[in-house]
C-alpha cells in the first residue's frame, strides 16, 4: 500500500475512511454527550498498533474536546477545571511513566476490559464535595487515559451527576476530556513517545473532529438515543472482545486450540 502524505502504511482510501469515521464519531459523541472517542478508539485498533494509537488517538480527540469546548464555552462548569487540571497533571505522569514499559498484549487487553467495563457497569455514584471529587476523577481518568486513551465514557456518569442540562453535561465534559489529553500529550513527550509521521493524518482527522462537532452542535436535542445506544452497545462488546482474543494470541494463551 502507497503511503499517502507519508504516513506509513496509511493509503489514500484508509485516510478517507478514517477522516470520515473521525466525522460520524464525534457528531455521536456531540449528540449523545459521551463514547465518540471510544468508537472512534476501537475502530482504529484494526490498523495502528496501540503503543502508536493511544498518543496519536489523544492529540485527535483533543481538537475534538478542544473545537467542542469553544463552540460551547458559555454552557461550561467553569469551577470544575482548576481541581480537574491538577488532578490530571499527577495522573498522566504517573501514568506514562509505566506505559512505555508494557507489552502490546497487555496493552490490548487493558483496552478491551476498559471498553466492557464501562459498557456494562452501573453508572456510578457521586459523593463528596464537588470540587474534591473532581479533583480525584482528573488524576483517575488521566491515568487511566495514559492506557485506554477514551476515558469520557468513565467520567460521563459523574458530569451528569453535576449538571442536568444536556448542554452543560456535553460541553463540560469536552473541556475537561481537553484537559486531560493535553496532560497526556506532554508526559507522552517527556518519555519520549513520537508520532511525528502521523501528523498529516492526525492533522486531517481534527478537522473530520470540528465538521462532526459543528453538525452534531445543531442537532443537540433532535437525536433519538434508544436505538443508538443498543446497536453502538453491541458494536463495541464485538470490538472489545476481539481485543481481548487478540491479546490472548499474542500471548500464546490460546496455543493448542487454535
Amino acid at each position: 500500500m502507497e503511503d499517502f502524505l507519508g504516513v506509513p502504511d496509511v493509503g489514500l482510501w484508509l485516510t478517507v475512511g478514517l477522516v470520515f469515521a473521525a466525522t460520524v464519531t464525534t457528531f455521536l459523541g456531540t449528540v449523545t454527550g459521551t463514547a465518540g472517542g471510544l468508537l472512534l478508539l476501537a475502530g482504529m485498533t484494526f490498523f495502528f498498533p496501540l503503543a502508536v494509537l493511544v498518543p496519536m488517538h489523544t492529540m485527535i480527540q483533543l481538537g475534538a474536546g478542544t473545537s467542542r469546548m469553544f463552540m460551547m464555552w458559555r454552557y461550561v462548569k467553569k469551577n470544575l477545571i482548576f481541581p480537574f487540571t491538577i488532578g490530571s497533571i499527577i495522573g498522566a505522569f504517573a501514568g506514562a511513566q509505566i506505559f512505555t514499559t508494557l507489552p502490546s498484549e497487555i496493552l490490548q487487553g487493558i483496552l478491551g476490559v476498559f471498553i466492557l467495563v464501562v459498557l456494562y457497569t452501573p453508572k456510578l455514584g457521586a459523593g463528596g464535595p464537588e470540587r474534591l471529587r473532581f479533583g480525584i476523577l482528573g488524576g483517575v481518568a488521566t491515568f487511566l487515559g495514559i492506557f485506554v486513551s477514551a476515558t469520557g465514557t468513565f467520567l460521563s456518569p459523574f458530569i451528569a451527576h453535576a449538571s442536568r442540562d444536556r448542554h452543560i453535561h456535553v460541553s463540560t465534559m469536552a473541556t475537561l476530556m481537553a484537559i486531560s489529553h493535553v496532560t497526556k500529550i506532554i508526559a507522552f513527550g517527556f518519555v519520549g513517545m513520537a508520532i511525528g509521521a502521523y501528523l498529516p493524518l492526525i492533522g486531517l482527522m481534527i478537522l473530520g473532529t470540528v465538521a462532526g462537532n459543528w453538525i452534531g452542535q445543531r442537532t443537540l436535542t433532535r437525536m433519538p438515543e434508544k436505538l443508538f445506544r443498543r446497536v453502538f452497545q453491541v458494536l463495541l462488546t464485538v470490538l472489545a472482545l476481539r481485543l481481548l482474543f487478540g491479546a490472548a494470541l499474542d500471548a500464546g494463551w490460546l496455543k493448542g486450540i487454535i
